[in-house]
């Protein structure tokens, strides 16, 4: 493991990494998804694409990475950015984001984009979610919001203040104008029996991004830990095709 410190916005970010095949030309960036960290990117790819560089990172708050102060997604992207420039892997990578790593990915704006099980497709809430919303933020007004643990998701009770914060800018964001002036080319991998992120949603990423191709594949979230080497070969066919 590697740490690699960088200032953004008065901020210190001290960023874990690791990097496989570092001699390799051509290089692959792996973004995880939210609650994750770079270690289960490495299990899926790791044994995957020898022929690239593999940077796997684990994005500020999660894994060994640091973060004391909320951010946006915006803001991840911008701090993946300068991290990329110091590790001189910023010149024209493929990057591969899963869920939330798919939407910072997609704000790096590579010329090849892999996006599995990506988030960024607004669902409609159901009425037991908005009624638990309601109830907390009438909580909140009556001074109880130390109560929020029994109304926040799952994915958010274990999270420090500034990272709870950070879930609440990056949970229900709607990227379909992103998506549809990404002038890249993209390939989607998905899980058809997805809940998170599930299959309609890439179908419309899929018609939203205009270069792009969807292959979907048995599974959930995690598919493409049990479908690794056909992933692998999606990813090595795309790279192949836009390099002529």
């Amino acid at each position: 493991m590697a740490l690699k410190s960088i200032q953004y916005q008065q901020h210190t970010f001290n960023i874990s990494y690791e990097i496989l095949n570092p001699s390799a030309s051509l290089t692959i960036i792996f973004l995880h998804g939210w609650g994750s960290n770079k270690g289960l990117m490495k299990d899926a790819f790791g044994k995957q694409l020898d022929a690239f560089r593999h940077v796997y990172v684990d994005l500020p708050g999660f894994g060994n990475s640091t973060c004391s102060h909320e951010l946006t997604t915006e803001d991840y992207a911008n701090i993946m950015e300068l991290f990329l420039a110091q590790i001189n892997a910023n010149h024209d990578p493929i990057i591969v984001g899963h869920s939330f790593g798919g939407k910072v990915a997609l704000l790096l704006n590579p010329h090849v984009l892999i996006l599995v099980a990506s988030a960024g497709i607004r669902g409609s809430k159901s009425l037991k979610i908005r009624l638990k919303i309601g109830m907390f933020k009438l909580l909140k007004r009556l001074g109880l919001s130390s109560l929020r643990s029994k109304f926040v998701a799952e994915d958010a009770k274990t999270l420090s203040e500034p990272m709870y914060k950070t879930f609440k800018h990056v949970v229900n964001e709607d990227f379909s104008e992103k998506f549809a002036a990404y002038r890249g080319r993209a390939l989607l991998c998905w899980g058809r029996s997805d809940t998170a992120t599930p299959l309609k949603d890439a179908r419309k990423i899929e018609k939203l991004i205009k270069d792009s191709r969807l292959v979907d594949f048995e599974g959930d979230h995690y598919f493409f830990l049990k479908h690794e080497q056909e992933v692998a070969k999606e990813i090595e066919t795309i790279v192949l095709e836009s390099r002529g």
